[in-house]
């Protein structure tokens, strides 16, 4: 176990640690990233909490995520990013204590990983970014204030066909199979219709 305590070793989980939390910014609810970013950041918290570390270090590890955040409010800044990737890589590298400048981690190590990480938070953010603010390509509301007919009767439940398509449907009021409607909300899967004086041709 001790020879698992060592800088380079806290270094990687840390490094692998805040992707994580990068991208569960950008990417919220999946639960497997939040999961593995805090299964990440407790075992390089074990580690530093047996190697010591630089408290300025760490700090510059949290200002990292202001200018990361302000990229995901504020698309198109990409210099925000650039300057979050560049405080994650020196934060972590010398989160723990070398001598004087040289920092206890392995530089050829540093510099491998230091290249990973911006290069595959940078593609990554910017697809997740993208999809983010990507119009679907079908919106299910654009179905309200469509005309339609019933073809069951609907009253609390019951199934309309608007578009081409088979609806779960519900009304205020009771109305017959084969009636023309006019959906008037969307509710999850089922559409909210009303009854219309016009027979259907």
């Amino acid at each position: 176990m001790s020879t698992l305590i060592n800088a380079n070793v806290a270094y990687l989980l840390l490094m692998s640690g805040s992707i994580f939390v990068l991208l569960a910014l950008v990417t919220p609810g999946t639960h497997l990233l939040e999961g593995g970013a805090l299964l990440l950041l407790l075992l390089s918290g074990y580690e530093i909490t047996q190697l010591g570390f630089n408290w300025w270090a760490l700090v510059i590890l949290l200002i990292s995520l202001v200018p990361f955040i302000y990229n995901i409010r504020k698309p198109g800044r990409s210099w925000a990013l650039v300057v979050s990737l560049l405080l994650l890589v020196v934060g972590s590298l010398y989160m723990f204590p070398g001598q004087g400048l040289v920092p206890a981690v392995n530089p050829f190590l540093a510099v491998v990983v230091s290249a990973f990480t911006a290069g595959f938070l940078w593609v990554a953010v910017n697809k997740g970014m993208q999809a983010i603010r990507a119009h679907p390509l079908q919106d299910p509301d654009l179905v309200v204030g469509l005309f339609g007919q019933t073809r069951t009767e609907v009253s609390d439940a019951g199934s309309v066909q608007v578009a081409s398509e088979l609806w779960s449907a519900r009304s205020r009021e009771s109305i017959p199979a084969g009636s023309r409607v006019r959906v008037v909300a969307r509710e999850g899967f089922t559409l909210v219709v009303e009854p219309q004086d016009q027979p259907v041709k």
